[in-house]
Parts: C-alpha cells; structure tokens; sequence
C-alpha cells in the first residue's frame, strides 16, 4: 500500500483514471455485494453465485468488471481460481461513501418532517 497523497488537486488525467477504472467498477450494486462478501475472505466464483444468491454467470461478469477496474485479483489453486480484495482499503472508502449516504438520507427525512409540520402548523 502506498503512503497517503497530498492534499494538493489532481490533475484531470487522474480524475479520468479513477473515473474509468474505479467507478466504473463499482457502478453496478452486485459489484458492491461482491466486494463486501470478498471482505471476509477469498473466494471463488460458485460459492459467492450461492452465497449472494446470483446466477455463476453474473457473478463471472461482475468479478471481471472489478478485475479490469483493479479492485479484486484471481489466483489460482489447483482447479480453482479464487478472488480477493486487491486492497482492503476500497471497504473504507465504500464505508464512508455509505456514512455520507447516511448523512444525506437523515438530513432528507428532517427536512421533509419540518416541511410536514409547518404544512400541518397552516
């Protein structure tokens, strides 16, 4: 793992990067279960198909998105290939990602109930 980057901005070529490889990879909510299931420990394709309920099929297609993206890696032992997190640290970026969800989501609810109790207040 890397050290930390600073606090300067990033170039636009790395936006587009992380745009391309990162985002893309986890657009699809399937690729987010996957990576949640993967947290726990390696595995291979028909035991997350079983364990997320998803068709092997899907669930090839969606490890493979998160392969090209550099977000899981594959090994092989013996007959069976497993995937891993490349890195653990996407789980605490998705973390704060689901906190800030969160936020927002409160923050939502509170404006509504104010919204409902001074149209009740009329």
């Amino acid at each position: 793992m890397s050290d930390p980057l600073p606090a300067a901005d990033p170039p636009a070529q790395e936006f587009e990067l992380l745009h391309e490889r990162l985002c893309r990879a986890i657009s699809d909510p399937r690729r987010l279960m996957i990576l949640y299931a993967l947290r726990k420990r390696p595995c291979y394709v028909v035991e997350l198909a079983e364990q997320l309920g998803f068709p092997q099929s899907t669930v090839s297609r969606h490890l493979n998105a998160l392969l090209v993206g550099g977000l899981v890696i594959k090994e092989r032992q013996g007959q069976t290939v497993y995937y891993a997190l490349r890195d653990p640290r996407i789980i605490e970026a998705l973390e704060i990602m689901r906190a800030i969800l969160h936020d927002l989501v409160q923050e939502a609810a509170r404006v509504v109930a104010v919204s409902d109790a001074q149209a009740g207040s009329k």
